[in-house]
């Protein structure tokens, strides 16, 4: 069991949130709440014909429209850096691939320094192929994403650790070059890897500072007993390649809904609520990120401050943190 609970919350980036008044004012909500962290989800285009399944939904529907706002995440987290003094900025997850991994370790760099040292790096290798193709990015780095992405992450902590740094890679290849300021957090701001297949299980042991996984969402459920075993295999990866498992944190990650009725998971009552989120903690989990759904910027503050002022009380009481 933690002996704290660090809890965050992740803020709706497009709609009417994705006014930057409506964000602003819902990332100094949270801080002015005590949430511990915030976070931005990515999305650089929404095509208008997607064939390719969102793993979040029933019938793999993506609920976005093309037309619809949809904020870039590094960009938005600088915005809230100046808006907010202490609570940490997140990414839930930034997909590696869509990025040159210079301009994202650069941007994620000059992120942490203007922050002074906030930034949470949560990562994925992305599922939707025609966002992939729209970005110019060729057929084999969406058939081969993973592998991408971990060239990504060598590269990034290549160049955010040492003074002069080159790379040979199947995806990447530059000469040996510098890419300062390197980030304010040492050996680099705190890497959380999204994912609980098999190869991103591997990933997190490899590379992860951190796990984060997603559940409560069908039909891609994670029940706190498949957690604690994806737990188990990741310490055990990571002791197998010589990496610290005890140092390897667990995010949790899912969506709250106050006013569902139909049974769905974390939906109904705080007491409920605080119930199913203890047992992601009970599972291992050492902190937790919520969010509330497509909610109007009015509607998702009234519910940063239910959470805040009742299901936050009722985990403390629970977990005796």
């Amino acid at each position: 069991m933690p002996e704290s609970l660090p809890v965050g919350c992740t803020l709706p980036s497009s709609g009417a949130a994705a006014d930057p008044t409506a964000l602003g004012g819902l990332a100094q909500t949270a801080e002015e709440l005590g949430f511990d962290s915030i976070w931005i989800s990515d999305h650089v285009v929404i095509p208008e014909r997607i064939s390719s399944a969102y793993p979040y939904s029933v019938d793999g529907a993506f609920p976005t429209s093309p037309t619809q706002a949809y904020l870039e995440p590094l960009t938005t987290l600088g915005y809230l850096a100046g808006v907010t003094q202490r609570v940490r900025l997140g990414i839930a997850v930034l997909i590696l691939p869509y990025r040159h991994p210079l301009l994202t370790a650069k941007m994620i760099a000059t992120l942490d320094n203007l922050s002074h040292g906030r930034v949470d790096l949560g990562i994925g290798v992305g599922w939707m192929r025609e966002e992939f193709l729209a970005l110019g990015l060729p057929e084999e780095v969406y058939t081969h994403r993973g592998s991408a992405t971990d060239e990504h992450l060598r590269v990034m902590t290549a160049v955010w650790t040492e003074d002069v740094a080159g790379f040979g890679g199947r995806f990447y290849q530059f000469e040996r070059l510098g890419a300062h300021p390197h980030p304010v957090q040492k050996p680099h701001p705190p890497i959380w890897i999204g994912g609980h297949t098999g190869p991103a299980l591997r990933r997190v042991a490899r590379y992860g500072d951190g796990w984060l996984p997603i559940g409560g969402r069908p039909p891609a459920d994670l029940p706190p007993s498949e957690v604690a075993a994806c737990i188990s295999r990741i310490r055990e990866q990571a002791a197998e390649a010589g990496r610290d498992p005890s140092a390897i944190r667990v995010c949790f990650d899912t969506t709250i809904d106050f006013v569902a009725t139909d049974g769905r998971p974390f939906s109904g009552s705080s007491e409920s609520i605080a119930e199913q989120l203890s047992a992601y903690v009970e599972a291992g989990a050492d902190s937790l990120v919520v969010s509330f759904g497509r909610q109007p910027p009015s509607d998702y503050q009234r519910s940063l401050q239910r959470f805040a002022a009742e299901v936050r009380p009722l985990l403390r009481e629970r977990l005796k943190v």
